[in-house]
């Protein structure tokens, strides 16, 4: 089981602050870094000095990391167009020398697109955009050196697309997919995803979301092994009033956390882990929203991490 680390600049993080922790996380061996794609915080925080974009923020950390793997849970179709989005992301994946994954999602908090003039539509809508970017972005990277790309759908036409810039992985960076809908999601997981993510869910709703996905590639006779991750707030401590100075400097309640989430000591952390590994989760998403407790991943990585 590896362990990434997932951030949400949005609640006030400036890019410095975001190198700190990437490199950090890098220097500590966990797997990745990561950082959602949100232009307005949430709950009771200033979100100040402000937003920060997730794929102009990745560009520059990959020229200042060398292992870490670096992606977005999730960027929101709603923001871009396919087309320079797959330009940005193989940018990206080249500045890193591959180290990229493209997390992709439908959008869902309408504040932030009315507060930045993004339109925002139905939910059925949405998923018909996510699937066609989907379509478009592998296709874009899958095009052979020298050809063309074309689409014609009912929201994206791309006409002679010369397909370029190639990522440095070949056939484009990993795609994640992640959520808990019963069938629009488990579809495009098993079409399009290497990953599949279920955020922030207790372990027998885990287990169903994945249960779902796992009959979806059997019925789709998919061969191409797909990867199976959770993402979880994080709340560690080495004892009790550690974990409760933690929970109270992201405004969280212990006994909630230890239900919804990754919260306890490190043999509590460990413990829960195992029955997500049972259920096959070969990815974790810590999610740390205390982004200057440098500590806190210190303490995962020494007291969690080689337990796993």
């Amino acid at each position: 089981m590896r362990l990434r680390i997932f951030t949400e600049p949005q609640q006030g993080a400036s890019y410095e602050t975001q190198l700190t922790v990437a490199k950090a996380a890098e220097d500590l061996g966990f797997d990745a870094f990561f950082r959602s794609d949100h232009y307005v915080k949430m709950g009771d925080v200033t979100g100040e000095p402000g937003p920060t974009d997730s794929w102009i923020t990745l560009g520059a950390l990959a020229r200042e990391t060398s292992r870490i793997r670096l992606g977005t849970l999730v960027t929101a179709a709603t923001f871009r167009h396919p087309g320079p989005l797959a330009i940005s992301v193989a940018q990206v994946d080249q500045m890193s020398g591959g180290r990229v994954d493209l997390g992709l999602g439908t959008g869902w908090f309408e504040v932030e697109h009315a507060a930045y003039g993004i339109p925002f539509p139905s939910l059925g809508e949405r998923f018909a955009r996510l699937e066609e970017q989907l379509e478009i972005v592998t296709g874009l990277w899958g095009t052979p050196g020298g050809e063309t790309y074309s689409f014609g759908g009912e929201h994206y036409t791309l006409t002679d697309s010369p397909a370029l810039p190639k990522p440095a992985q070949a056939g484009g960076p990993p795609i994640i997919i992640g959520g808990t809908g019963a069938k629009r999601t488990p579809r495009l997981a098993v079409r399009y995803a290497d990953e599949y993510n279920v955020p922030f869910q207790q372990p027998d709703d885990t287990r169903a979301a994945f249960d779902r996905v796992r009959a979806a590639y059997a019925e789709a006779g998919r061969t191409k092994p797909l990867v199976y991750s959770i993402a979880q707030v994080l709340c560690c401590g080495r004892d009790e009033a550690e974990v409760k100075r933690r929970a109270a400097a992201i405004g969280r309640d212990v006994p909630e956390l230890r239900q919804n989430g990754l919260a306890g000591t490190p043999a509590e952390l460990v413990d829960k882990l195992g029955r997500f590994a049972e259920m096959g989760a070969e990815r974790v998403y810590l999610q740390v929203l205390d982004l200057h407790d440098l500590e806190h991943l210190e303490l995962i990585a020494s007291e969690v991490m080689p337990q796993l």
